[in-house]
C-alpha cells in the first residue's frame, strides 16, 4: 500500500482548516463585533490584593485549595499561563469549609460567544457555602434579571448592570453573613451584599431559601465550601481569596 502524500495546495488547506477552528475556538480573541456602552467596558478591573491574615483561595500558582464538587479527587481545571484557571469538567468546592461573616473576593471573565444565547453565554457561578449563588454569565448591555451576571439566583436582580464586555477582567466582592439557627431552628437568613467592578449591586440581601438551584445543599446550619460551578462554558478566574469579617 503506498503511502498518501499531500502536495502544498492540500496542505495549505488543511492549515486553513486548522487555524480556522482554533480560531473560533479563541473565546477570548476579537471583540470587535460587540456594541460598547463606555470605554472603560473593555478595561480590565484592577487586580485587588488580598488583605493581610486573608485565606488565599488561588493566587495562580496551583488549585492545593479546591477539590472536586463530589468530593473524589482532586481539582482538574487547566491553569493557564499568567496565573489563571479556566473552567472545565465538573464544578469544584473548596477543600476548607467556612462560617460566619466574610468577604470573598473574586475576580473573572468570561468567554465571547456570539453565537450563543441565555444561559449558555459564559455561565458560571459562585457559590457561598456551595449553597447560595452569584451568577456569572456573558450579561453585558442587558436588562439584568436575578438569573443573569451579579443576580442572586432566581433571589434578587441586581440593582445595576456593572458588566464589563466580555472577555474582560472583572471582580466580585461579596460579604456574606451565613443564617443563625438557635435550639435547631433558624432564627436569621443568609445574607449578602455584592459589589460588582466597584459598583454595589446588592444591598444586604436577605436570602429566604437554604439552597439556590444547582447548590450543594446539605445542612445549612453548618458550614459550607466555596464553589465554582461548570455550566460547560471556558470561563476563567484569578486572585481570589476570603477575609473573615468577625
Amino acid at each position: 500500500m503506498r503511502p498518501v502524500t499531500m502536495g502544498w495546495a492540500g496542505a495549505g488547506a488543511m492549515f486553513l482548516a486548522l487555524a480556522g477552528m482554533a480560531a473560533a475556538a479563541d473565546f477570548y480573541g476579537d471583540i470587535s463585533g460587540v456594541k460598547l456602552a463606555r470605554p472603560e467596558d473593555k478595561v480590565d478591573a484592577p487586580t485587588v490584593p488580598p488583605p493581610p491574615g486573608s485565606v488565599v483561595l488561588f493566587d495562580g500558582s496551583n488549585l492545593d485549595a479546591w477539590m472536586r464538587a463530589d468530593g473524589k479527587g482532586p481539582a482538574a481545571w487547566p491553569v493557564l499561563p499568567g496565573g489563571v484557571m479556566q473552567v472545565q469538567g465538573q464544578s469544584i468546592r473548596t477543600r476548607d469549609a467556612f462560617d460566619g461573616h466574610f468577604r470573598l473576593h473574586v475576580e473573572f471573565r468570561v468567554p465571547y460567544m456570539p453565537d450563543k444565547a441565555g444561559q449558555g453565554r459564559g455561565n458560571s457561578g459562585v457559590y457561598l457555602q456551595g449553597r447560595y449563588e452569584v451568577q456569572i454569565l456573558d450579561s453585558y448591555g442587558l436588562d439584568s434579571q436575578d438569573n443573569d451576571c451579579g443576580g442572586i439566583y432566581k433571589v434578587a436582580r441586581p440593582l445595576a448592570n456593572a458588566c464589563k464586555a466580555p472577555t474582560v477582567w472583572q471582580s466580585y466582592d461579596i460579604d456574606f453573613q451565613a443564617p443563625r439557627f438557635a435550639d435547631g431552628k433558624k432564627v436569621a437568613p443568609a445574607r449578602i451584599s455584592v459589589t460588582q467592578n466597584g459598583t454595589p449591586i446588592h444591598r444586604d440581601v436577605a436570602i429566604p431559601l437554604d439552597n439556590t438551584v444547582a447548590g450543594m445543599g446539605g445542612d445549612p446550619s453548618t458550614p459550607g465550601p466555596i464553589m465554582l460551578q461548570d455550566h460547560g462554558n471556558p470561563v476563567q478566574y484569578r486572585n481570589i481569596w476570603l477575609q473573615m469579617l468577625d
